[in-house]
């Protein structure tokens, strides 16, 4: 499998910066600017920052050819190929590196404060990403490991139980219209018919006849006599025969026509 393909990226230009030659340093109390000669520099061009996949590169260029002066590869930061000074936050000492891999330090200053900002945020900014990408990298590598088989096995089968859980309330009875019946009284009888009205007839000799008065579709006054084989009121026709008729209602006539 063929290897990736890295490509140059640019990450910071600055096209003033002055390069020293700076004594060996004598103590651990680390590098001083004061001690180099500011005014003097030993070369001035411009700086190029790049990365090539992990790895950044100083560049130190002339400003009018671009040719090549000095190259510090970086693969940390902060770290030794980048140092600061302990007087001044405009100056940085590099080690730079040539093709056979000879090493040597040079001490390099920006004019600006903003162009320092600029060399120490664009190389922040790429070292956090290489963070990024291994923790990336090796959070993939945890998860290469063997993995639970979650999966059926042949013949396998799984039960589910849905809906119940809840109980479903049982209709309630209903009759033909829809509506809901009434139980009947306590005893089993059905109520005695209330008294009858003035437009009931009642024949003469103190027994009730057996009808049912129906009103004409007309509107008419014709009272309609039916007779019932069975007996409509049950265990109640004995007391109604006995029951004597009102005083004010009048004799039947010899005709079924009765005047309301």
């Amino acid at each position: 499998m063929a290897s990736e393909v890295e490509y140059e990226s640019i990450l910071c230009v600055k096209p003033d910066v002055n390069v020293y030659r700076i004594p060996p340093r004598a103590s651990n109390r680390g590098y001083r600017a004061a001690d180099w000669k500011l005014d003097t520099p030993d070369w001035t061009g411009r700086m190029r920052i790049t990365a090539k996949g992990k790895v950044a590169y100083i560049k130190l260029e002339d400003k009018v050819s671009g040719e090549l002066f000095a190259q510090a590869p970086v693969q940390e930061f902060p770290g030794i190929a980048v140092e600061t000074v302990g007087d001044s936050s405009r100056y940085f000492v590099l080690r730079i590196q040539d093709d056979s891999g000879r090493n040597a330090f040079i001490g390099v200053g920006f004019g600006d404060r903003g162009d320092s900002f600029d060399f120490n945020v664009a190389l922040q900014d790429h070292f956090k990403w290489v963070k990024q990408e291994n923790e990336i990298k090796s959070s993939e590598g945890s998860d290469s490991g063997p993995k639970l088989d979650l999966g059926f096995k042949e013949g396998q089968t799984i039960t589910l139980n849905i809906g119940q859980g809840k109980k479903r309330d049982k209709p309630r009875p209903q009759s033909s219209g829809g509506l809901g019946l009434l139980p009947p009284p306590p005893g089993g009888k059905i109520a005695p018919p209330p008294p009858s009205n003035h437009n009931t007839v009642q024949p003469s000799g103190g027994a009730q006849p057996e009808c049912l008065l129906e009103l004409d579709s007309s509107n008419s006054n014709i009272v309609v006599q039916s007779n019932i084989s069975s007996d409509l009121w049950g265990d109640f026709s004995s007391s109604a025969s006995t029951v004597p008729p009102p005083a004010s209602h009048q004799e039947p006539s010899s005709e079924n026509w009765v005047q309301f």
